[in-house]
This record gives C-alpha cells, structure tokens and sequence, in this order.
C-alpha cells in the first residue's frame, strides 16, 4: 500500500527535465489546493467538515478508495471498489486498511470536536464503516493536531536514531485494535527487511501488469494532479514535473528494478528503524484495523518530528510475505504493513479529491 514509488531515476529525470529546458508550471493553484484541503477543522464543524479531515488519511497509490454517507447523528463509509488496485492488492488488503485509516481519522477529530467517535465495521455484505457523532466530551490530543500535517516522506532520511522515550510510544496505540505494532531498529533487522523488499519489489517490477497499473495512478506534474485530485504526484517523491507527453514515455524507458531497488536500499539504510503491523486476524475486519493502527502510529510519529513511509513489497507479494512471517516468528499471522520511519525531509503533499466526489 498505501503510497509509494518514485517512477523513475532522478538524474535521468532531471537530464530530461533540462533537455526540455525544464516545466513553466505555475505551483500557485497546487499550494492553494493543499492549504483548502489542510485548513484548521472549525471549532463547530459540520459532518462535512469532519469528511473532508477523514480524507487525509494515508491510502494505497492515493486512490481514495471510500464513499461517505452522512447521517443524521453520524458517518457511514463505505468501500469504493471502482478505485481499486487489483494487480498490487488482489484481495483488496489495502482498500480496507485505506478506510480503517479514514476512519481513525474521522474519529479523532470528532472526539476533538465534541463527538463520540465510536467506530462499527459493518461486516455484512461488501462491508461498511459506521462512526457516531452524537454529542460527547471534547477529547484533543496531539494525533488530532497531526493530521492535516502527517505525510508518507519518500526521501532518504538522515539516519539518526529516536530516542527510547518516543520508540515507547509509537506502538502503543495499535494495542487497542489487537494489531501488534513490531519495531525492528538494529541494523542486521533493517537488512533482513530490506532483503525481503528487494525480493519483492524484483517480482513486481517483473509483472508488465503491475507497471502498467502503477503507471495509470502517475501525476506528472501540478496541472496533472489538480485535474486528477488523486493518484501519485511525481514531486511528492522528490522527482522533477514534467509534461504529461513526456513523462509517460520516460516511465517506459527508465523505471528499471535495479535503480528502483538502489533507492529504497539507500531509504531503508537512511531509517531509523522499521514497523511492521499484524493484526490478529486475517480477513477484512483485521485489515482495517491494521489501518486505524498504522494511522495512529503515523499521527503520532507526525507529533513527535519523525516522517514515516510504507515499504510495503515484503507484504504484497504472497512468497515474500510468507518469508517475513519467518522473519518476524509470528506464525500463521499476517503482516499487514511495512513502514520504515526516520528523521528527514518534508516534501509537497498530495492532493485529495474534492468532497463532492467522496460524499454520496
């Protein structure tokens, strides 16, 4: 999942960026689309208000794969399969820790605001997420202040370890959904999981099935990501903007495995450490708790000065997955995310649909 992959190498990016005589985009409209979308969340919000904080939520390729349905004293979400990823998440893992992830959202900014906050996953049928907004004591904390600034950084970070005071807190917040949050900060287990990434991400750069769905979720440059409000925009993984014309032939021509494994052996090396989430079942109920558990961890990294990004091939790939269940002794348990975290670089967000779209 959930956001990932730089689409190409950043010198022969930049080569043709320059060829080019580089991209007049102007960012004016991009970074009033951030800041309307990562606005403070009124003191009195309406339940769209409360939508439009749900959606900052990390979610797979930046798909944005829910619906809201407002209710009289509450929120549905509902799951919207025609945004999904069906060559990297056949089972649709990922879509539902997408919505646990919204959901975790949704409910802690309601708490904040006077709300209950208390999630239902709704099992029956194609399953559906219902949160209580019925009046309740406000409840603030520093997650509810992280979420319009929580982002998945796909740089290199600067390899400085955390502190033992903030490793502490970053997996207590799973224990509530019985995720297991397992921390591995030692270098010969950041070089086991990088092991498993790399043999992961080979298989799926081999599968001409998975570029092209990859592909599809590129935003090439600012004009691009508006137009789209979704997807993966090429500057939020630090490459250069270009021309749409230009930058889908280039995918073809330079995203290679060798490069692409280069990186992220140099991100996961530059990392403070790595997390991995198991929640304690395996069907979609589970998933979507490992998605409100990653969110809390991701908000509460956010509070803390750390960036955080998903690596999550060692679990995509179900020979591979099936390693790193070895790997991590949990035995029948599935490892549901794979994120490393670090001190680093703030990059530019990714844009959200507008709320029309999302709210049904």
């Amino acid at each position: 999942m959930l956001d990932r992959r730089r689409f190409i190498g950043s010198s022969a990016l930049g080569g043709a960026a320059l060829l080019l005589g580089g991209c007049s985009y102007d960012p004016t409209a991009y970074q009033a689309a951030v800041a309307e979308m990562t606005r403070p969340l009124p003191v009195n919000p309406d339940f769209r208000e409360l939508v439009r904080y749900a959606t900052l939520a990390a979610n797979g390729h930046n798909t944005q794969p829910w619906t809201f349905r407002l209710q009289e004293r509450g929120i549905d979400i509902l799951p919207d399969f025609t945004r999904r990823t069906p060559v990297v998440d056949p089972d649709d893992h990922h879509l539902f820790a997408s919505l646990g992830c919204a959901a975790e959202n949704l409910a802690i900014a309601a708490k904040a605001r006077g709300m209950a906050g208390d999630v239902i996953f709704e099992s029956i049928g194609q399953g559906h997420i219902s949160v209580d907004l019925s009046p309740a004591p406000r409840e603030e904390t520093g997650l509810f202040a992280a979420i319009p600034a929580r982002q998945c950084s796909r740089a290199a970070y600067d390899g400085k370890a955390v502190p033992g005071a903030i490793l502490d807190r970053l997996p207590l917040a799973a224990k509530r959904y019985a995720v297991e949050t397992i921390l591995l900060t030692d270098d010969k287990s950041r070089e086991d999981i990088l092991a498993l990434v790399i043999e992961g991400n080979s298989r799926q750069m081999d599968d001409p099935a998975f570029l092209a769905e990859l592909k599809h979720w590129i935003r090439f440059n600012p004009g691009h990501a508006l137009a789209a409000g979704d997807g993966i925009y090429s500057a939020t993984s630090g490459n250069p903007e270009l021309p749409r014309w230009i930058g889908a032939p280039l995918f073809d021509l330079f995203f290679d495995k060798d490069s692409e494994n280069d990186k992220y052996a140099a991100q996961i090396r530059s990392s403070a450490g790595v997390a991995v989430f198991v929640a304690r079942t395996d069907d979609r109920e589970g998933w979507f708790n490992a998605g409100r558990a990653y969110q809390r961890f991701a908000l509460q990294a956010t509070a803390d000065g750390l960036k955080q990004a998903f690596v999550n091939q060692a679990v995509e790939v179900p020979a591979v997955r099936g390693e790193l269940q070895t790997l991590l002794r949990i035995g029948g348990r599935r490892p549901n995310l794979v994120v490393r975290f670090g001190y680093g670089p703030r990059l530019p967000k990714s844009l959200r649909r507008p709320l029309e779209a999302v709210i049904a």
